[in-house]
């Protein structure tokens, strides 16, 4: 044995043991061979939950699912080269969405890089600003000082990746051979340093000041709403439903926000906001005083223009120290700190307003639901697959949408319920890769999870079922099959009667997705009806691992679908608003 293998094995060994009693207990490998010191050192320990991906874009948004879903960093490795290059859509989808990942990876020793030695390219701070920290890592040594440093970096790392606003860390490990650490060596994992993070959140006390002059901005409006976009943030929906009752306003709930589901009270939730103000009439006819918004911007369009539309609306936007989240362009006051503990002290303002503005947002809520949940034929639609998955799921189930139109539907049609079901997507970079790895992911820490994706989506992340499959993971695959970028077809693109419209947007793609799930070996299903479709999903919930289920659905008709309720709804709102000739 060498000295420089009883150093590598002291100083990895500490290494994996304190980021394991830091808070990391997921850890998502892909193979290599420079990385085998930390990947064979991290299975050695057994502690870990450990998963193997070979691709690694699919490895870094299956890490991204599980840190979602359970709110704890979660470690990624890679060996060096282009491997951590891969990482890089995930990691941007993590610094938007403020989601907690520890990128280590494997690199070559000083003295072979930039010299053409394969397999090595520059490394250091190759993922940019969207980190949180980047630390290049000390050859490895058993000096005790080392060994200080080495857990210090491990504890930083963890404390970096969730203290404030969550994000991402990578830490880059230059390793020279032999890369084999010898495990008969005793002692090998160390003593834990103490005073790792807590993950508790501290309050926020906003002082008399503030709450004096939200008082003197707010007391002489009417109408107002309260926002929830997607967000984070604990304790969110009981704070905000108190706020609103105290105020007597609605909350226009995002589908993501964590508000439509759950056991709170929903009578101030609109959860039909976007196709209300789908119409360009109605947002010209319907003005408000001030929004305060919780989380980031919402999925739904119409509502920024309708907002882009208002003139001299007061803006209060709350969010954790450290963010910035107002893409509109207006004048915002914002307030910085423990979200919900800020919603409660501003419940504590003596300001109630007139319940009018209320009570017509509610009216037109229930008048609109009814229009979105009419299904007279019996139909199966690309907006009817989200109402089956809301009818059948049960309680603790996930659902995951896809970008694109899925993530739309999902705002559409998935309404208040009092199950404990969990809403996700992928909305900081709002990009459709790693769709099919990010809900495998979800689905990893036992938790049915069902993925609604369409057809380009599911074939541009298509290895995400190489882990789905290999872990027997507990994921229902709804796809969406219209033969191409559905999305495209309620853009102006689609209106254009441009010869090149199907070459560049409509992408169809021609694939026969039951070969496809023959080939992964994973159940398949393909209903043609409504009845059908609640049977398949039934089905798939009682079945241990994957299934797949194709819907096929085509895109115009899907268009004029669509379409047909949003003029209903336009027509019930006309008249409510006299015809279109009053601004409420």
């Amino acid at each position: 044995m060498t000295n420089y293998t009883y150093d590598l094995t002291y100083y990895i060994g500490q290494f994996t043991d304190q980021l394991y009693h830091s808070g990391v207990h997921h850890v998502v490998v892909s193979p290599g061979s420079r990385s085998t010191p930390l990947a064979l050192t991290m299975a050695e320990y057994q502690q870990f939950n450990l998963w193997v991906d070979i691709d690694e874009r699919s490895a870094a948004f299956y890490a991204l699912g599980i840190a979602k879903r359970l709110k704890q960093p979660v470690c990624l490795l890679c060996t060096s080269g282009t491997a951590a290059a891969n990482y890089y859509p995930a990691i941007i989808e993590a610094h938007y969405s403020r989601i907690p990942l520890i990128v280590l990876t494997a690199d070559r020793p000083n003295e072979l890089r930039d010299v053409g030695a394969p397999q090595a390219i520059d490394q250091i701070k190759m993922f940019g600003d969207y980190v949180k920290w980047f630390h290049e890592m000390a050859l490895p040594s058993s000096e005790p000082n080392m060994l200080r440093y080495v857990r210090n970096q491990a504890k930083r790392a963890v404390i970096t990746a969730t203290s404030g606003i969550s994000g991402v860390v990578h830490l880059n490990f230059p390793l020279r051979e032999p890369l084999l650490p010898d495990f008969s060596l005793e002692g090998i994992w160390g003593t834990p340093f103490v005073g790792v993070a807590s993950y508790t959140t501290s309050t926020t006390s906003l002082d008399e000041a503030v709450l004096n002059e939200i008082y003197e901005m707010l007391k002489k409006e009417k109408n107002g709403i309260i926002v929830c976009g997607p967000n984070h943030f604990d304790q969110l929906p009981d704070a905000i439903v108190h706020l609103a009752e105290k105020w007597q306003l609605p909350i226009f709930a995002d589908p993501i926000s964590g508000l439509r589901n759950g056991s709170h009270s929903k009578s101030h939730i609109i959860e039909t906001y976007d196709a209300i103000l789908k119409s360009n009439h109605v947002r010209t006819n319907m003005s408000v005083d001030f929004i305060i918004r919780v989380g980031a911007m919402p999925i739904s369009k119409p509502y920024l223009l309708w907002i882009q539309q208002q003139s001299n609306v007061k803006h209060i936007v709350i969010d954790q120290v450290g963010g910035y989240s107002e893409p509109v362009n207006v004048d915002t006051y914002f307030l910085f700190g423990e979200v919900s503990h800020i919603l409660r002290q501003l419940a504590t303002v003596p300001i109630s307003f007139h319940p009018t503005f209320l009570m017509s947002w509610q009216k037109w809520n229930a008048m609109a639901k009814e229009v979105l949940k009419s299904n007279a034929r019996n139909e199966l639609t690309e907006g009817h697959v989200i109402s089956g998955i809301q009818s059948v799921s049960a309680d603790d189930h996930i659902v995951f949408a896809s970008n694109s139109m899925p993530i739309r539907d999902l705002d559409s049609f998935w309404l208040c319920s009092d199950k404990q079901i969990e809403l996700h997507a992928n909305r900081g970079a709002n990009g459709i890769d790693g769709i099919l790895s990010s809900a495998s992911g979800m689905s990893a820490t036992n938790k049915r999870t069902t993925l609604v994706v369409g057809d380009i989506a599911f074939l541009h992340s298509l290895n995400g079922l190489l882990m789905a499959n290999k872990y027997h993971l507990p994921l229902t695959i709804v796809v969406v099959n219209n033969n191409g970028g559905g999305i495209f077809s309620f853009l102006p693109q689609a209106k254009q009667d441009s010869p090149h419209y199907e070459l560049l947007f409509g992408t169809p793609q021609q694939m026969t997705l039951s070969h496809l799930a023959k080939a992964f070996d994973i159940a398949y299903e393909k209903p043609r009806n409504w009845k059908e479709y609640v049977q398949a999903l039934t089905a798939s919930y009682q079945r241990k691992d994957v299934t797949i289920i194709e819907v096929e659905t085509e895109r115009a008709n899907n268009v004029q679908w669509h379409q047909t309720k949003w003029d209903q709804i336009e027509k019930i709102m006309l008249e409510e608003l006299d015809g279109g000739t009053h601004v409420y």
